[in-house]
Parts: C-alpha cells; structure tokens; sequence
C-alpha cells in the first residue's frame, strides 16, 4: 500500500530567469508545484514582502523556502551587512510562513562575517522556529587552477550547523559524492535543492535526469527515511528558446521530483 510522501516540491524563482519572481508563481500554480522558493535577488519584487503576499495569494501558492541574498550579484540587496541581511530573511520567512531560509557559507573575502559564521548561524537558529539550513557549495576553478572562495568551507559538513541544504548541482561542480554529503548531514539535512550536473567547473543546475549526480537514488533515500523538509526545483532555463520550452523543462522536473519521491514511500 503506497503512501504520500511529506516533502513537498517547490519552484524556486531562479528556475524561471530571465523571467520575473512574479512568472514563478505564475507557473507554479499552472504547473502544480506544492510552493516556491523566493530568491531574493535584483528583481524589486523578490525584495519586497506585500507584493510576494499578494502574488501567493493570487495565485494560491504558498512561499516554503526564502533564499537570503548571498550571490556575488546580490551583494547590496537588503545591506551591505549581511547579518542585516539574514535578519531580514528570517523576518520574511517569518511573515509569509516560509519554514527554511538557505544561506550560502560567506566568501573568504568577508573576514568578520565568516570567523563569526558557525557561532552567529546558532545564535539566530536559536532565536526563531525557521530553519537556517546552510548550502553546500564547491571550489572555483579555472583551467587547471582552483580557488576556494567560500569560509570557514565550501564542503558545510565540515562545521556544526542545526541545519543543512544539499544542492546536486554544487556536487557536480565540486566533484564530490553527494550521498555520502547526504550521509554526513544526517538527520540535519534539512533543505534540498534539486538540479543536475556533470562536473563541469561551470555550476550547471540541469534539468533533474540530465547529468551525472544521483538525483533519483536521493529522492528515494529521502522518501525511505520520511524526510520532511522541502525539495525545491532549481535549475538553470536561460537557454530556452520560449516560454513554452521553459515550462516544459520545469514540468518535466516536477515529474520526475514526485515520481522518485513516490517510488520509495511504502508503508512497511
């Protein structure tokens, strides 16, 4: 006798680039995801809390997930602090009933901010029932040059948070064995996001199916163990050629989200 499984399946804003935040929660509802992931990025309405409450009232799709601004081009959203800006992103969660903000480890450039990362990641945890669910991420490379960019490190499980995200896209571009991440995180992970990837040095976020990364084994490790986080869909569809081809991508990874997610939740 099969049963649901608990994790639901959102759309992350990003999926939808060059599109708006707006057109993600036009195609979440068309396309029947469970929510979405609010990146907060460039695009004014990801910034703003009124109008993503109007747009999930709308459309009737709730915000899961709000991605605090942590990319190189989202340096000046909400702050130059980006202590600031993690406060602002709980308090979003907080007010859309989103029940994870993802934050990236920090750049090495970013001294203060990524000494205090471990210990000010607790501290906020403590402060709020929204999970803080910290992202793996890889090192940079160039030809046959690699810089580790991110502190205290790029591989998460290497320091102590509350929560974690696994992205399979970062996987690949590390070039590291996502299960056995899945495996350290434990009963910690707590977020994923689900894209593919073949180990380019290019961090690629494929349709779920396309690469080299065990989309499908992790699916069904998570409907196995009742895992009862978010998987968030967050691919990169820059290269369609029209809107219909984007939301064939995005069906298509919706698709095989569930399927996975299904196969392995039995009733023992």
């Amino acid at each position: 006798m099969g049963r649901l499984p608990r994790a639901k399946v959102a759309l992350s804003t990003a999926s939808v680039y060059p599109e708006s935040t707006a057109t993600a929660f036009e195609v979440a509802a068309r396309l029947g995801y469970d929510g979405v992931e609010v990146m907060v990025w460039t695009d004014p309405v990801s910034q703003d809390l009124e109008a993503l409450r109007r747009l999930s009232d709308y459309h009737q799709v709730p915000v899961l997930a709000v991605h605090a601004p942590c990319l190189l081009i989202t340096q000046r959203v909400w702050s130059t602090d980006p202590w600031v800006k993690l406060q602002r992103a709980r308090a979003a969660a907080e007010k859309l009933g989103a029940s994870t903000v993802v934050v990236h480890p920090p750049f090495r450039w970013q001294r203060q901010y990524a000494r205090d990362f471990v210990s000010g990641i607790w501290r906020m945890a403590n402060e709020t029932d929204v999970r803080f669910a910290v992202e793996n991420m890889y090192p940079w490379r160039y030809r046959d040059r690699e810089m580790l960019a991110y502190a205290p490190e790029w591989d998460v499980t290497k320091d102590d948070y509350r929560h974690y995200t696994v992205d399979l896209s970062h996987t690949a571009t590390a070039r590291t064995d996502a299960m056995a991440m899945v495996s350290r995180m434990g009963d910690r992970l707590g977020h994923v996001h689900l894209a593919d990837g073949r180990g380019s040095a290019k961090d690629e976020h494929l349709v779920p199916g396309r690469g080299t990364q065990p989309c499908a084994e992790l699916l069904e490790h998570l409907a196995r163990t009742g895992f009862d986080g978010h998987v968030v869909i967050e691919v990169n569809t820059r290269r369609a050629m029209s809107a219909a081809e984007r939301e064939a991508d995005l069906a298509e990874a919706l698709a095989f989200t569930r399927q996975h997610l299904a196969s392995s939740a039995r009733v023992p």
